[in-house]
């Protein structure tokens, strides 16, 4: 066996039939919920005749005393789009300025749009990474400024010297949008310390969400935490019963499953890991990725022309560049046979 080859076992469900091992475009978590998850979402049903707290009270509580910042300091949103939502709705007004990457996760853009917000695009420099200057100075001009660290869709990280001076040159009236979406697949070394980065700049939002490592992206849960300033304004524009009672349940499940919830996202670390080794192998390019996915520049032939045949469902973007989820073994096999039959 090869010494990357993911091992199933309990811990490890077996994928549902009704998910296509195709389907690699959105960066989901290949597994089913851990059993111990299931079975509490099971349980739960019998009470889905019952309204949820009016606010997540609850949920916020369990989230906070889990990353160790007072309650207060914490925002639960309908994942961690909804939380980014409810930012813009509270800081912004028509016609201000947010400033992102370009390339960036495909929701930027579009909360812009709904918020009715002048997008500055930052282009990445040749790594693939944020040109923390250009971004910096745009940031002067804007009431928010998005991070995504990992990148979205490069997976590339800064350094944390490089965060700091960066937060440090962003003016203290302009929100900092520090989306860590997928944290729990970047190694310790590489992370950031949320809780001294929220003490030291008020003006910085942590983004994370249980849709990627977690595996639970049908239940849309995300949180943000931050000063007690920002979160506060978060805070007032809960919607009412807006998370549903299955989010507390499915929260408390992965907390106590934390030893099986590493051991997957140590697969799925080790997968993309080989997936990368042996794309470099074959001579592509791979950025150093650090979340779920890896991500392929343009090259000389369209991606498209060689994912679309194999029937691949990968996220292809305007520059040509290309985003793979990565699955379990046998999509890792679909990925490279595809890429090994390019022109």
């Amino acid at each position: 066996m090869h010494p990357l080859t993911p091992v199933v076992d309990d811990t490890v469900a077996a994928l549902p039939d009704a998910i296509d091992p195709l389907a690699l475009s959105l960066n989901e978590n290949p597994f089913s919920p851990l059993p111990a998850v299931r079975s509490a979402l099971i349980a739960a049903i019998d009470s889905a005749n019952r309204y949820p707290e009016f606010l997540p009270e609850r949920l916020r509580r369990l989230i906070a005393g889990r990353i160790e910042v007072a309650d207060d300091q914490v925002v639960i949103g309908p994942g961690a789009t909804g939380v980014a939502m409810q930012l813009l709705h509270a800081v912004t007004s028509p016609g201000d300025r947010i400033a992102m990457a370009t390339p960036t996760f495909d929701g930027y853009p579009i909360f812009a749009q709904m918020a009715r917000l002048q997008p500055i695009m930052v282009p990445l420099d040749e790594h693939g990474r944020h040109d923390l200057d250009a971004l910096a100075d745009a940031a002067a001009d804007a009431k928010v400024v998005v991070l995504c660290r990992p990148h979205n869709p490069t997976g590339t990280v800064e350094s944390a010297p490089a965060v700091k001076r960066f937060l440090d040159a962003v003016p203290r009236d302009t929100v900092v949008l520090l989306d860590e979406a997928y944290i729990e697949f970047v190694a310790p070394a590489f992370r950031l310390d949320g809780r001294s980065l929220i003490q030291r700049y008020p003006n910085v939002l942590v983004l994370r969400t249980f849709s990627k490592a977690y595996g639970l992206a049908g239940l849309r849960i995300g949180y943000g935490f931050g000063s007690t300033a920002l979160t506060g304004m978060l805070w007032r524009m809960q919607l009412p019963f807006g998370v549903d009672s299955s989010s507390l349940v499915a929260v408390a499940a992965s907390y106590d499953a934390e030893r099986q919830l590493q051991r997957r996202i140590r697969v799925i670390a080790a997968e993309r890991r080989y997936l990368r080794m042996r794309l470099r192998a074959m001579g592509v390019y791979v950025t150093e990725g650090h979340a779920n996915f890896v991500y392929l520049p343009p090259a000389g032939t369209p991606w498209q022309e060689v994912f679309d045949p194999a029937g691949l469902k990968v996220r292809h973007y305007k520059d040509g560049g290309v985003r793979i989820t990565v699955g379990d073994r046998w999509s890792t096999r679909a990925v490279l046979a595809a890429v090994a039959q390019r022109p």
